[in-house]
């Protein structure tokens, strides 16, 4: 495994991390011994890094990774918090139910610009208390926006930033692919810890995966590649795909026929809420319900979250 110092943060991080969102309840839903079972699997090959937030509620099956493995993990969590008292409930869920006295990474989730990022100081100050207590190492963003992340080099205390990027630019909000690399390129040279987010488009890009892998290796600028993985056989392709090393016919065959689908069911009442949620702009009403335009859709599976019928999820 290649491994590379996340920014300034001190904090060494395999360069495929684990994206934990395909595991939970807004997609696969597996069980928390078959999600644990796949994080360990991973750690096992040397990824050291997971990423994961409150909304993903998939902290038993992280646990469980932990139970199964005696290796290194890193684990970045982020949450929507804009008051003190709700980034401090969650940031102690995390310490509890991750079982752990330190927090790695703690990010605002879905940042949009530097105004964003000051309406949440007083979640950010909290954060940053802690850090000084000793309970946290680093304090960051996630962002699907090019001025996301252009705001938060603004911010010295922002020390880590967790970006949309592929090379079709599927996903970012307002801008291209080469937009966001140059935002990119100038947070990395203010020290931030830069790892990506969405490399293959949330699944979109799985027939063309080989020219997506490409591309990023030729980022230098990018620490680590967060990408969701289900399998065995998806963890065992994305890290020959992060080393440059040939992948086995049959992982490849295997994991080229796994597509993935924003599923509506019939019983939508038509509430609006998840478009309400839906920062692609994805979703739209027709005849009284929710219906998703695929070729906006990244897959997050965040709308689902917000259903209140649970009839939207990622299959």
């Amino acid at each position: 495994m290649i491994y590379n110092q996340l920014g300034n943060t001190g904090i060494l991080v395999s360069k495929l991390c684990f994206g934990s969102l395909t595991l939970g309840p807004l997609q696969a839903n597996l069980s928390v011994e078959r999600g644990g079972e796949l994080i360990a699997y991973a750690m096992e090959k040397g990824v050291n890094f997971l990423d994961t937030a409150a909304l993903y509620n998939n902290y038993g099956q992280i646990r469980e990774g932990l139970k199964r493995s005696s290796r290194e993990l890193i684990i970045a969590t982020k949450s929507y918090d804009f008051e003190r008292s709700g980034i401090k409930a969650n940031f102690e869920n995390a310490r509890r139910s991750l079982d752990r006295d330190v927090i790695d990474i703690f990010m605002l989730h879905e940042q949009e610009n530097e105004m964003t990022i000051k309406g949440h100081m007083e979640a950010l100050d909290y954060l940053l208390e802690q850090k000084v207590k000793g309970n946290l190492k680093a304090v960051g963003i996630s962002t699907h926006r090019v001025e996301g992340v252009l705001g938060a080099c603004k911010f010295d205390f922002l020390d880590v930033i967790h970006p949309i990027m592929n090379f079709r630019g599927l996903g970012i909000e307002d801008g291209s692919a080469a937009d966001m690399e140059k935002a990119i390129t100038y947070a990395h040279s203010k020290g931030k810890g830069i790892f990506a987010m969405k490399p293959l488009g949330g699944g979109n890009l799985i027939k063309e995966r080989e020219e997506a892998f490409k591309y990023l290796s030729q980022q230098k600028n990018i620490h680590s590649i967060a990408i969701g993985m289900q399998s065995e056989a998806e963890i065992e392709y994305n890290i020959a795909m992060v080393l440059g090393e040939e992948v086995p016919a049959d992982i490849s065959e295997t994991t080229a026929r796994r597509t993935k689908t924003l599923h509506i069911d019939e019983w939508c009442i038509g509430c609006e809420a998840c478009i309400s949620v839906c920062g692609q702009k994805a979703l739209f009403m027709e005849q009284g319900k929710a219906q998703v335009n695929k070729e906006k859709c990244i897959l997050c599976g965040y709308c689902g979250a917000k259903c209140p019928q649970f009839c939207i999820k990622v299959i």
